[in-house]
């Protein structure tokens, strides 16, 4: 069986309707940035497919998880465990598909963002926030003009939007989104 097909079963069994669907947007979606900015379609295939892949893990599990598998977490993601789901990912896309470190850490990075992201990182953190089913939430014409005209912008715009969303709702921000939004501005503002 093909990586992909593996994948595929794996998540549909794992996720319920409404996440698999997501996934399988995201999928869709990373694979159309990709080709926009030169990245290698198939990782960005697996990669969207799968980087939800420990989203429906509840806090008990979640919590096990890092304990058992030694993954580091901080103080804001033992406050919110939902952002657990992208180390948790990683790890087991690691151990069960085999993926290298920049899939991984794209797994890792779609949840808060992160200064050490690459090309391919940034595209798999756009594609899931603007997936199709994603129309409900935000402008999606707006955010995809910004994603296909310049890669950073579409961070930048993005990173603008998780940030006010969670503050919105009285959530935390995470630090590592603060400090890649102010890389971003800051290269953003040398370019020119």
């Amino acid at each position: 069986m093909e990586l992909i097909e593996r994948i595929n079963k794996d998540v549909k069994q794992i996720l319920s309707e409404k996440r698999y669907n997501h996934s399988v947007g995201v999928m869709k979606r990373a694979e159309e940035i990709a080709k926009i900015y030169g990245i290698d379609i198939e990782k960005a295939r697996l990669v969207g497919l799968s980087h939800d892949i420990a989203k429906e893990m509840n806090v008990e599990e979640s919590l096990r998880y890092v304990k058992e598998n030694n993954i580091e977490i901080d103080e804001v993601e033992r406050i919110n465990t939902s952002l657990l789901h992208g180390k948790i990912g990683a790890d087991i896309c690691r151990k069960r598909y085999g993926f290298n470190n920049q899939m991984t850490d794209a797994i890792i990075y779609h949840t808060t963002g992160n200064v050490n992201m690459d090309t391919f990182a940034k595209v798999i953190f756009l594609a899931d926030k603007t997936e199709e089913s994603r129309g409900n939430y935000i402008d999606l014409e707006t955010f995809n003009s910004a994603i296909d005209k310049d890669l950073d912008e579409g961070m930048i715009c993005m990173l603008k939007q998780t940030i006010r969303y969670s503050l919105d709702k009285g959530g935390l921000v995470h630090p590592d989104s603060v400090f890649l939004l102010n890389k971003l501005i800051k290269e953003n503002l040398e370019k020119y």
